[in-house]
């Protein structure tokens, strides 16, 4: 049911320095200080201490010894695993990846802690029993305000618009539940990292739909977007992709991702370029922002992600705003990504995730990937900035200034399809350059301008 595969890139190896809280932890801590470091001590599941896993991490190194997986099929989530051969997570008590102040740093964000209350919408399948708890726990290691239910930080609702249903029970529903919640978690741990003072409405649409890839799942997804909209969110996340088709791409599915003012942010994808015809739903409509994924060191600069998602729409016209410019790659037609983030699991985000009804076996602390990170961060970016009273899809992004993105210029995604395959095809959708590009869009953030 889930599918496991392996990657492995040379990167520079850099120098380690991870934040977590206000607090610096690097790999020779012990040495710079007489406080001991407890990372230099604590050891994950895979043997390593966590401050060495922490060094691999900031240096993008952390697959050349490690594996990862897909978290279900129509995620865009993958999750470090404890050895090249193995499906079992990457965990220990301590986070590993990236966190808030990691991601602060890298995208010259204020530091000044965010004050927005816009409401972000996350939409995920099936229910997470642990997230309010386990949300509980990120925030608090990494210093961000309480987000709770009682202080009407977090909402909790099924996409009709009710409250959520009871978790699964059945096996199966249980098997699904429990590995489309490291998805669930990521979401949210990403909003926080990015606005940690933005309200949280995660909503649920069936468990099947993180198994099926029909026009029934892109459907509920599709009225999750009405029902956030008319739960005032300011912003929508959605980290799945399914197959575009004459029903999803028309009608009542695509009016329900059309929402001016609303800014819905959506991954491209984890198999890096499409081919240049068709890009997965939602992230090939025009009225949303794609965004794609690079590979980001502590040290020397960012790269495009090798499985970042790409490529053109056909069926479809432009991204609203986009540029004669971008849409020349496409004959005119949706070109995506529009906007790109840390989505390289060798240089993973730190996700708390305990929801373990099937297995038994809680995750803890584990370093997860994918466009399903950079989507809702960008998002988070978006409801912390507060100006989208113009947004209608992508259409601010391009009318922002170059110096409001860092220029990603050199990476490509080619890892399974390659541009030069495809005659006719530009170069620019699979290789990052000057300017735009398929694979990182305008770039990645930096500063809050473009937001």
């Amino acid at each position: 049911m889930f599918g496991m595969r392996t990657v492995s890139r040379a990167v520079p190896t850099t120098a380690a320095l991870l934040t977590v809280g206000t607090l610096v932890l690097s790999a020779n801590a012990a040495s710079a200080s007489s406080t001991p470091n407890p990372a230099d001590t604590v050891k994950a599941n895979s043997g390593q201490t966590v401050a060495q896993l922490r060094q691999e991490v900031a240096a993008g190194t952390l697959l050349n010894t490690h594996g990862v997986r897909n978290v279900c099929g129509p995620c865009d989530a993958e999750v470090v695993t404890t050895s090249k051969t193995s499906s079992t997570p990457l965990s220990s008590s301590l986070p590993a990846g990236y966190g808030p102040d990691s991601l602060r740093a890298a995208y010259d964000l204020p530091t000044a802690a965010s004050q927005s209350t816009a409401t972000v919408a996350i939409i995920d399948a099936g229910v997470d029993g642990t997230l309010a708890s386990d949300l509980a726990t990120y925030r608090k290691t990494y210093g961000l305000p309480a987000c709770t239910e009682a202080n009407g930080c977090l909402h909790l609702e099924n996409y009709t618009g009710g409250a959520q249903p009871a978790p699964q029970r059945g096996a199966e529903g249980e098997a699904v539940e429990e590995e489309v919640a490291v998805e669930t978690s990521l979401d949210l741990d990403m909003v926080s990292a990015a606005c940690g003072s933005c309200h949280l409405l995660e909503i649920s649409v069936p468990w099947q739909d993180g198994l099926d890839n029909n026009d029934v799942s892109t459907g509920d997804f599709a009225k999750a977007v009405d029902t956030a909209v008319a739960a005032h969110a300011s912003v929508v996340s959605i980290s799945y992709g399914y197959t575009a088709d004459v029903t999803n791409t028309s009608g009542a599915d695509l009016a329900a991702l059309n929402h001016k003012g609303v800014a819905i942010t959506v991954s491209t994808g984890d198999s890096g370029f499409n081919g240049g015809i068709h890009q997965k739903w939602p992230s090939d409509l025009p009225s949303v922002i794609a965004v794609g994924g690079v590979t980001l060191p502590t040290t020397g600069k960012a790269t495009a992600w090798a499985d970042g998602g790409s490529g053109c729409e056909t069926a479809l016209a432009a991204a609203d705003g986009q540029p004669a410019s971008v849409t020349a790659a496409c004959g005119g037609h949706r070109a995506a990504s529009d906007v790109s983030a840390d989505a390289d699991p060798n240089t993973g985000l730190a996700v708390y995730d305990t929801y373990a009804p099937s297995s038994g076996t809680p995750n803890d602390w584990i370093v997860v990937g994918g466009t399903s990170a950079s989507a809702p961060y960008i998002g988070g970016l978006f409801a912390r900035a507060g100006h989208l009273t113009a947004v209608d899809g992508p259409n601010t992004l391009y009318a922002d200034p170059a110096a409001d993105f860092t220029d990603i210029t050199s990476g490509n995604n080619e890892a399974l399809l390659t541009c030069s395959a495809y005659p006719g095809i530009s170069s620019k959708l699979c290789n990052a350059g000057k300017g735009w590009d398929g694979p990182t869009g305008l770039g990645m953030p930096h500063g809050l301008g473009a937001f």
